[in-house]
């Protein structure tokens, strides 16, 4: 980690990152979807009336910047609006006249998430059915703002999402389970807001981009039902444990005792229109653009899916594949899983990394940094980590065990020492992760 040329490196990868972030920046999207002003505004292309009066609801980790956007341009149009955030992430929209700004916890849902979903409720339900209600979304929603169905309890919703976590069940998996359990998801939210017009801005977070799995889709129907809320469980061994009033709830379900979510199509679904303004692509294509301007060569090579490891070694062994043509920038977007076996710290992008450094070899130079664009990995303060082909080595020459410590899933407790954690604070935008893998070539004797 102390050569220079690695550290060049890493300078380079670093700048790519950030002008990939800058380029899926949730307030500039939710800007671009926002036309005119006074009596003559259109969102998303849709044009407004002129005497429209609009209620605003931000849910999501870029809620605040979000908000902080959508105020500048509506103005005296803006009745009041609700920002729900994760702690720490509220700052761009406090202190604008209107906006109540909450801040709750993620991944696992608390008491405050609770609150903020009943805020929501009641912002919803005693809105005037008249004013139009723009809903600006983003990841984290599904925690941000949960609330249990009546038939469990918060500690039954916050230990089946811990056990699914755990178990490394992937986004789409958990929310079909969460769609079944909060009182927000699976469309309810849209039921409960039937009589309104709703115009929602959406960033994903979710491979596909599908808007059913982003946020727990609260405003689009849901094509999961309850049977595959049981199956998600049975699949990732946690159905005999978690609490038995959830089993209780999600077998009713199957027996058709407990109404399904609404599906797509239902009526009251026909006053919604959602629009993804920002996704994983966007970050992705001025990454590539970065590299290329940078005078490198550039390969889009697969998406982050499955578990972190697995991704890993895939990686490295494309890596392999294009080093007669190295230099070159391997680029990878997406969402990875980490199955926890171990007492340790860290997320998936700080795992994938270290899994890397362990598959890398000195007969191929490599650097990789693995980050969130949302400047957050696991229960850490870190967004992801750089690694290198001298990382290994370079740990073990501090007294460190790469082996153990992934074992572990401490892969945060090994780049605290080593060196390797790469930190950006919040980002302002949530498009899944990135992987910048570097290609080099063999330094001449």
């Amino acid at each position: 980690m102390n050569d220079p040329a690695s550290a060049g490196v890493r300078a380079d990868l670093e700048a790519i990152f950030a002008e990939a972030v800058a380029a899926a920046d949730a307030a500039d999207a939710v800007r671009r979807e926002l036309v005119g002003a006074g009596r003559h505004r259109a969102i998303a292309g849709h044009a407004l009336d002129a005497d429209v009066r609009i209620v605003l609801l931000a849910i999501g980790k870029a809620a605040a910047p979000m908000a902080a956007a959508f105020v500048e341009w509506a103005g005296d149009a803006l009745l009041e609006g609700l920002v729900i955030t994760k702690e720490g992430h509220g700052e761009a929209a406090r202190g604008i006249r209107g906006i109540r700004v909450l801040e709750t916890a993620h991944p696992v849902p608390d008491a405050r998430c609770v609150a903020a979903a009943r805020d929501v409720l009641t912002l919803v339900e005693q809105a005037d059915p008249a004013d139009l209600l723009c809903v600006l979304l983003s990841g984290g929603a599904s925690s941000l703002a949960a609330c249990p169905v009546e038939q469990i309890e918060l500690g039954d919703l916050g230990d089946s999402t811990r056990l699914l976590l755990k178990a490394g069940a992937d986004i789409v998996e958990l929310n079909t389970v969460r769609k079944h359990l909060a009182e927000l998801a699976g469309g309810k939210l849209a039921r409960r807001a039937a009589a309104h017009h709703i115009q929602v801005l959406v960033v994903s977070d979710v491979p596909g981009d599908r808007l059913d799995v982003i946020g727990s889709g609260p405003w689009v129907g849901d094509p999961t039902t309850f049977a595959d809320a049981v199956r998600v469980m049975r699949d990732r061994g946690v159905w005999d444990e978690v609490p038995d009033r959830v089993r209780r709830l999600l077998e009713s379900g199957v027996r058709g005792e407990t109404p399904e979510t609404p599906k797509p199509g239902e009526a009251v679904l026909e006053r919604v229109r959602s629009r993804i303004i920002a996704s994983n692509r966007d970050a992705l294509e001025a990454a590539r653009d970065a590299a290329v301007h940078r005078g490198w060569k550039v390969r889009v090579v697969s998406s982050l899916a499955g578990e972190a490891r697995e991704a890993a070694r895939a990686l490295v062994a494309l890596a392999r594949e294009a080093f007669p043509i190295a230099p070159v920038l391997l680029l990878a977007g997406g969402e990875t899983v980490v199955t926890v076996c171990g007492e340790g710290r860290g997320g998936r992008n700080q795992e994938l990394a270290l899994a890397a450094a362990l598959e890398m070899s000195p007969d191929v130079p490599m650097s990789l940094l693995a980050a969130g664009t949302d400047g957050s990995d696991g229960p850490t303060d870190a967004a992801g980590a750089f690694v290198d082909t001298a990382t290994v080595s370079h740990a073990a020459s501090l007294g460190l065990d790469a082996r153990r410590s992934l074992d572990d899933n401490d892969a945060y407790g090994f780049f605290s020492v080593e060196g390797g954690l790469f930190r950006t604070g919040p980002t302002g935008t949530n498009v899944m992760d990135l992987a910048l893998l570097y290609v080099g070539e063999l330094s001449q004797p």
